[in-house]
């Protein structure tokens, strides 16, 4: 295994069809309806605009195996130092420590880009991802009750937070 950069032309394919088994078995994602092979090209885009990775770790083949990225956490401007981000892994792929390697890639990925707050949202039930999160220094900070509507029942929304030193020298504006 190994962690590359992934690309729109070679991974869009992949990243999509992780999506969308999580959409359709999971509540990793607060989606009804698998993701269309056309939202792909606007997501990369604004990756791409905004320079936020998207991290995959691929086999010796090149099949992806999983992901991570970091978006946007709030749109108004003082947020510009905190991302909310994802990681997502191949259904086949699940409980071999992918995760782990993949969230400390985002970790360290964020540290160089002066990114002073990551933020994960969390369903409240996924134990498996919030002990990802705890043992990578990441702290509750907060659960927003029955956020979302899913599988008909309620969901709890609870939200990770790990603060870098980063950036040494913060601005305003």
């Amino acid at each position: 295994m190994k962690l590359i950069s992934c690309t729109e032309a070679e991974h869009a394919a992949a990243i999509l069809a992780i999506f969308n088994e999580a959409i359709a078995n999971s509540t990793a994602l607060y989606d009804y309806r698998p993701r269309a092979p056309e939202s792909m090209g606007p997501w990369f885009a604004t990756k791409r605009a905004n320079g936020f990775p998207v991290i995959g770790a691929v086999d010796d083949a090149g099949t992806l195996l999983g992901f991570a990225s970091y978006g946007t956490f709030r749109a108004w401007p003082a947020y510009k130092y905190s991302v909310e981000h994802s990681i997502y892994i191949h259904a086949d792929h699940r409980g071999h420590g992918l995760g782990r390697v993949l969230l400390q890639a985002l970790v360290d990925a964020a540290g160089e880009r002066d990114v002073h707050v990551m933020v994960g949202g969390i369903d409240a039930r996924n134990d498996a991802s919030i002990a990802l999160h705890e043992k990578l220094g990441f702290q509750h900070a907060g659960t927003i009750r029955e956020a979302g509507f899913k599988f008909g029942r309620w969901l709890d929304l609870a939200f990770y937070q790990r603060t870098l030193t980063t950036p040494l020298q913060p601005v305003d504006g």
